[in-house]
């Protein structure tokens, strides 16, 4: 829980900062209709009227590996909190990305083709509807011909089924008897105060944007199939043999890994009640989502980390023998005790983490599906902190990842660039940083690495979509930090973090919130950042040497308010380095100068901007002696 001190900092800085600087940064007009309503503010604070609905979600699924059929039926209680009457309901069941006349970003290969869902039944409050869902897409927005009033609770009853990809990435199959099932189950798709219905289509690129809901999932499996899952699992002693059972419940207090089933009892069937079938229960409270693995081969590790106000469960998933996920216990428990105790520096909010060994790269509320990286255990390691990153941002803080992918994915980047730095020395770091990260996009002279980061996701393709969800994005984070310091920066994260986590923030929520966390009207910086064609680019302009004045002025070609060292080379071999902070551009942010006071002969000046990489660094030096 973080100190009310924030909180209440943000309510008195109402006085300081309210409308006078509101519209001085570009706003939409439906985040305009959102704060004339009252639901959002120009302060960052959730406006008096603030609503988001909500669900509680029932669901039992059956897995069939023959198959390769996933089943399930489902009671949804859909809580409409908003003051709108809904006469339609938009359903999403993004697996139908995988139908062959789906809406998407990139070539399909005939395996990654299936039929999509087909719904068996459904009932909303009670009334039967046929419905032919062979026509959906992944999301769907429909007309029962009933009336969900304000402060009114719809009771949805759905059957349904949908194949496994055999070719997949996020989902489907991993080898022939492990799966992978994420976006399995339709759901009802966000209604909110500034877009009303969410009924963009998923591309199978840009990533996700769901309610807060609760989950009780039953998952049914033949016997030898282990299940992990979002959440806890609350019928352990049902479906595991004793000797697994007891490993499982040690390791949920065990702060060293242990391996709570081998490669030898996955194979001889002595992990697992020996029922036909088992049925593994699962419970999660107010997550944006639910997902599970099923296997029948793959070992399972278990550990804890003591965060001193709790523990949190960390399990791994993988394929014996695969060299970087025999150290994936070690490294969550690290990840995840870093994070809460230095940056976001919140604690980290859920029960479980689990990782499973995949093809994804990708996060799910409480689960990670990596690849597995064995020549490269560094890289490896950086995977799993980004994905783990992803619980604050996009799960805590319930980001609209499909339209403001920057405000996710920005801040996983910068979050494995500054635990990078503890895990393997800051040096080293920023040169894996620069050559993974930053090179692709700084090098890249194309018009569409330098649309303004502010641009919807949902409106970008290919690389300028990543650049500018990544790195362009943790940049901005990165640079802010320096320019506040890192008290301040914390102060005015942890006020927006505290104010709209289990909500929806909006860019300009989070603009809002740091402004008054910070205590400063940084719209200047949000401008420069977020609403420009900008790049990086600096250039040494001129040099002057006057007695023992000595002043420096730079262009900044690209425009970018970046933090920059620059290096000076005296005549005598000595060496000084001078920091400027993003602050020398607040004021112009095409030109800046320094001055410094020293009567020593100077030789050479280098701007360095580090991870903040030039564009053109051959004009970032001045030679003066030659």
């Amino acid at each position: 829980m973080i100190g009310r001190t924030i909180f209440n900092y943000g309510l008195s800085l109402l006085l300081l900062t309210g409308a006078a600087h509101a519209q001085e940064l570009y706003t939409p007009r439906n985040i305009q209709q959102a704060i004339e309503k009252g639901t959002r503010t120009t302060t960052g604070l959730p406006g008096k009227n603030y609503w988001q609905n909500f669900g509680k979600y029932d669901v039992r699924v059956k897995l069939d590996p023959a198959t390769k059929i996933v089943s399930g039926t489902e009671t949804i209680l859909y809580y409409n909190n908003s003051p709108d009457t809904l006469n339609r309901l938009a359903i999403r069941f993004v697996n139908n990305v995988h139908k062959p006349n789906a809406v998407r970003a990139a070539y399909a290969s005939d395996d990654y083709l299936t039929s999509g869902l087909k719904i068996k039944s459904f009932k909303l409050n009670g009334q039967v509807y046929e419905v032919n869902s062979k026509d959906w897409g992944t999301v769907k927005l429909a007309d029962f011909g009933q009336k969900i009033f304000p402060g009114t609770t719809a009771t949805l009853d759905i059957s349904w089924e949908y194949p496994l990809s055999i070719a997949s990435d996020r989902e489907g199959l991993l080898n022939a008897s492990t799966f992978y099932c994420a976006y399995s189950y339709p759901r009802v798709s966000v209604y909110d105060d500034y877009n009303g219905w969410d009924l963009l289509e998923h591309n199978g690129r840009q990533e996700f944007y769901n309610g807060f809901n609760d989950y009780q999932f039953e998952i049914s499996v033949p016997k030898n199939f282990v299940v992990w899952a979002t959440g806890e699992l609350t019928n352990a002693a049902d479906v595991l043999q004793k000797p697994i059972l007891d490993r499982f419940e040690k390791s949920k207090v065990s702060d060293t890994p242990i391996h709570i089933a081998t490669d030898a009892e996955m194979k001889s069937g002595k992990v697992t009640a020996q029922e036909a079938w088992n049925k593994w229960k699962f419970k999660a409270s107010y997550v944006p989502d639910f997902c599970f693995s099923v296997s029948d081969n793959y070992i399972w590790d278990g550990g804890s980390v003591d965060l001193g106000s709790k523990r949190v469960s960390v399990q791994s998933s993988y394929v014996a023998g695969t060299p970087d996920f025999e150290q994936y216990i070690g490294w969550q428990q690290y990840c995840i005790s870093w994070f809460s105790k230095n940056w976001p520096g919140v604690t980290y909010p859920y029960p479980t983490m689990t990782a499973v060994q995949g093809f994804a790269d990708m996060e799910y509320p409480m689960m990670i599906n990596d690849s597995s990286v064995p020549d490269n255990l560094v890289d490896a390691r950086q995977t799993a902190d980004h994905e783990i990153a992803h619980t604050y941002f996009p799960f805590y803080m319930g980001i609209n990842e499909t339209r403001y992918g920057y405000m996710d994915e920005g801040w996983a980047t910068a979050l494995e660039f500054w635990i990078g730095n503890a895990e393997i020395g800051a040096e080293k770091n920023k040169e894996l940083f620069k050559d993974a990260r930053v090179k692709r996009y700084i090098f890249d002279p194309s018009t569409e690495e330098d649309q303004p980061l502010i641009t919807m996701t949902s409106q970008l393709s290919g690389l300028g979509y990543g650049n500018n969800a990544y790195i362009k994005a943790a940049l901005s984070y990165i640079a802010l930090r320096d320019y506040l310091g890192d008290e301040l920066f914390k102060k005015a994260l942890h006020h927006y973090m505290e104010l709209w986590h289990g909500k929806h923030p909006t860019p300009w929520d989070f603009f809002y919130s740091i402004n008054a966390g910070a205590g400063q009207n940084l719209n200047w910086y949000w401008k420069n950042w977020y609403f420009t064609n900008n790049y990086i680019d600096l250039k040494v302009d001129s040099f002057k040497q006057l007695g023992g004045k000595n002043t420096l002025t730079i262009t900044n070609v690209g425009g970018f308010a970046i933090p920059f060292d620059v290096l000076i080379t005296y005549a005598d071999g000595s060496v000084e380095t001078k920091h400027q902070t993003p602050a020398i551009w607040q004021h112009n942010e095409k030109q800046a100068s320094m001055t410094w006071s020293s009567t020593k002969k100077v030789k050479n000046i280098t701007l360095d901007g580090g991870i903040f990489m030039d564009y053109t660094a051959k004009d970032n030096s001045w030679n003066v002696i030659k």
